[in-house]
């Protein structure tokens, strides 16, 4: 194992997992099937897009580093890249990859005994930014850097390039043969990117060369300035480019946070954005209210929604008599109050205004949103219990929840390693089973747990999460904070025994009203951004190098796993209603009593209730990932499982909770790959024992995996036949499934705002971007005039 893969193991102290081998399904007999939704680009044909113009695109940060190759490489890194350096492969509108005939005349395995070669057969005028031809000395210099054989490049991945076991050049210039020491199924995913020499040739060149700055490069855009102060990446035409020119002068990518970008859009200072349901939803107000106006008999004034929109006429009035009334100081302060709030309904009114001049264009994200459940320890340990939560999921129901408002197809994921559309992809859900209450009852009955089972506990302890309520101190909690803290649905929820959704929920504490009606968004998905958190790359690999620090000994083996009774504070304590600071002085108190009671209708072993953590992150932007929780903790408590809905920062979510382990259920989004068996692999590889006795976890953060599993991954990875090859991943799919340590929900939505002109470019789903078509549409005069002169 090389020392870089080392170090991006995570170190849990916790036990080995076996899981029993389990039987799954075959394939079925389409090959993925259709995409489950198109690109939504307004596609154009490039003799009715305008040449030149700027197109300024919102980012989500600048890139620390434009190596797509090191550790903190961004989802900016790699779309510069894209428009900027060679891409042998790219995405088609399925998510398959085809060869770029920008760089590529051929690629294709010429030799598959004794070993395998794969030749390359370039494009005659592909070159590089200086003049330079591509060639065999860049795949050289870029094998050396990744194959892992030298410590001195700071490399995040390797995989692919330590199979290499020598590249050369073939007859001509224009040829390179690749040759592998061992047989690689995915080697397409290699040399795209593809660096020039100067960057991947020496250990500091790759290390620092290329984290600010690319002399070199050769796509159909240079890299301009990185502007830190007006925190933008300017794209150039390259005058170099051989293929098809560039329609845009220039593409600036803007970095804007997601929940700035409606305003910053209504400003002019993008053309394009991903936004999350609520910019969506404001976009969609502002044609409505442009639409009434333009019908409706004396229509003006302010917009029904936004700030303000909610005050009542008694509000109205009370807040119009403080503010004239004879108590001087609380008149000024209501004055000043009303003045901003005035102010503020003024600029939401004309972002409204300016808003209307966008669209929104729809897909579906290569990402899925999955339920995860720890195996390490506690009840999912039992296969048989994590089988039961699987079984209690209405998925299709859950899917509803984020799509069905936006008006794309709510139908589940049926396969962790691809997604509708691409070649991998098959169902194989009835590995596990569907919906269905009586089978998980009986699971967890074979299991040992019962309803009305006994439970013990301190004498004086309230029965049930209510012995703690406690937030993970790092946001305020309480209503409109976003933090709720911990509760369990149907117990301390204040709609106890309310089963509708959160979107029904929302709508009914709207009034029925289905909009947005000031700065605070309901919590139901009806109203709020259909996002959840994913994991990219950088943040995985960040957090998985922060996990050695993770100070788990601070809770001992009797600091219970947060059960009906207990919660944990920040330093792993047990906290306890009735615990006084002042309780505990010189002489130590009896300990108390046990009490038995029942579960009552909820399920019970040896004298524990079966109670599960539920971590779902707080902050804006994650409304609808926290709706779908409070349902799957209704459909849990169904069949008799508690779930404790404990909401933490999203700072935390992933660093604290999901990559340490500190948690039993939770939801978060995996982006989906055209390289399931490579890029896959880490995610569901079987947990290895270190000789510490610690678990080593590469991605796998369910710690869920069978021997079996990693067995029918290396063989899909060696396996040159590329049909047989998609049938081992669909087995280790349905194997996966069985061992339910992840379940699919859906695949997530792509919302983007663009101006209507602006084509090629919008929800491109599960193809990639191709940057020199994206432009500006023609005016329909400059349409006909250029119609006649061809004639």
């Amino acid at each position: 194992m090389s020392q870089r893969r080392r170090r991006s193991l995570a170190f849990l102290t916790s036990g080995v997992l076996a899981l029993p081998l389990l039987a799954g399904c075959g394939a079925g007999d389409e090959e993925g099937g259709p995409v489950a939704a198109g690109q939504d680009i307004a596609m154009t044909s490039r003799d009715r897009v305008a040449d030149g113009g700027v197109v300024r695109w919102a980012v989500d940060t600048l890139p620390d580093t434009l190596n797509t190759f090191q550790a903190d490489a961004d989802a900016t890194t790699a779309r510069i890249a894209g428009a900027v350096l060679p891409q042998l492969f790219v995405m088609d509108a399925k998510g398959q990859p085809v060869a770029n005939p920008d760089y590529l005349e051929k690629a294709e395995i010429v030799a598959r005994e004794p070993k395998q070669v794969v030749l390359y057969k370039l494009n005659q005028q592909a070159v590089w930014s200086d003049g330079r031809e591509i060639g065999a000395a860049d795949f050289v210099a870029q094998w050396r850097a990744l194959n892992g054989k030298d410590s001195a490049y700071w490399t995040a991945r390797n995989a692919g390039y330590e199979r290499i076991e020598k590249i050369e050049r073939g007859k001509t210039d224009l040829e390179v043969k690749v040759t592998f020491a061992k047989p690689y199924t995915d080697w397409r995913s290699l040399f795209t990117p593809l660096y020039p020499k100067q960057v991947t040739g020496t250990p500091d060149a790759f290390n620092e060369g290329a984290r600010g700055a690319l002399k070199v490069t050769a796509g159909a855009f240079n890299l301009g300035a990185v502007d830190k102060k007006t925190a933008t990446v300017a794209l150039t035409r390259n005058a170099r480019w051989w293929g098809r020119p560039a329609k845009l002068d220039t593409l600036v990518l803007t970095a804007v946070p997601r929940a700035e970008r409606p305003a910053a859009l209504a400003a002019g200072k993008l053309d394009m954005a991903e936004i999350d349901r609520t910019g969506a939803d404001r976009i969609a107000l502002a044609h409505r209210d442009a639409k009434a106006a333009k019908g409706a008999e004396g229509a003006g004034g302010a917009p029904a929604h936004g700030p303000g929109a909610s005050v009542t006429a008694a509000q109205a009035t009370m807040s119009w008599a403080i503010a004239y009334g004879a108590d001087e100081s609380k008149a000024k302060e209501e004055q000043a109050s009303r003045a901003a709030n005035a102010e503020a309904a003024k600029k939401y009114a004309e972002e409204q205004n300016a808003l209307r001049t966008f669209a929104v264009r729809k897909s579906l994200e290569p990402a899925y949103t999955q339920l995860a459940m720890n195996g390490a320890s506690g009840p999912l340990a039992d296969e048989r219990v994590r089988r039961a939560v699987a079984r209690a999921l209405d998925r299709k129901a859950l899917a509803e929840i984020v799509l069905k408002p936006l008006g794309l197809p709510a139908k589940p994921v049926g396969s962790h390693l691809a997604l509708a559309g691409q070649p991998a992809y098959a169902d194989n859900s009835d590995a596990l089973g569907g919906q269905d209450t009586q089978a998980a009852q009986a699971l967890l009955a074979d299991a040992g747990w019962r309803r009305g089972g006994k439970i013990t506990e301190p004498a004086g302890a309230k029965a049930g999460p209510e012995a703690s309520s406690e937030d993970d101190g790092k946001t305020p909690s309480g209503p409109g904070t976003g933090n709720d803290g911990l509760y369990v649905v149907g117990q301390d929820d204040e709609r106890n025994g309310d089963e509708r959704g959160g979107d029904e929920r929302a709508r009914d504490e709207q009034g029925g009203a289905g909009n947005p009606q000031d700065a605070r968004p309901a919590a139901g998905p009806g109203l709020s951004p259909a996002l959840t958190v994913t994991p990219l790359a950088a943040q995985q690999q960040a957090s998985l190098l922060a996990q050695a620090d993770v100070a788990r000994a601070a809770a001992g083996p009797d600091a219970a796993r947060d059960t009906a009774t207990t919660d944990t504070d920040a330093k792993g304590a047990p906290v306890r209603e009735g615990d006084g600071a002042g309780q505990g002085k010189a002489s130590a108190a009896p300990a108390p009593a046990k009490q038995a009671r029942t579960s009552g209708s909820m399920l019970a072993k040896d004298g524990k209730a079966l109670s599960l953590r539920f971590v779902l992150p707080s902050g804006p932007g994650s409304e609808s990932l926290r709706a779908v929780g409070e349902r799957i903790a209704q459909m849990l408590q169904k069949v008799g499982i508690q779930a404790e809905l404990k909401k933490v920062a999203d700072e935390s979510f992933f660093k604290d909770h999901i990559a340490s382990g500190q948690y039993d259920l939770a939801l978060y989004s995996w982006p989906a790959t055209a390289y399931p068996a490579t890029d896959a692999r880490p995610i569901f590889a079987k947990p290895e024992p270190a000789a510490d006795g610690s678990l080593l976890v590469e991605q796998n953060y369910t710690r869920v995996g069978t021997d079996h599993i990693d067995q029918l991954f290396d063989q899909a990875l060696g396996e040159l036949d590329e049909g047989a090859s998609r049938d081992l991943i669909r087995k280790a799919d349905a194997r996966i499934w069985a061992a339910a340590g992840s379940i699919p929900l859906y695949q997530r939505p792509e919302l983007v705002a663009v101006k209507p002109s602006l084509v090629n470019a919008g929800a491109f789903g599960l193809g990639a971007p191709r940057f020199q078509d994206i432009g500006w549409k023609k005016s329909p005069a400059a349409t006909e005039k250029n119609a006649k002169e061809k004639k």
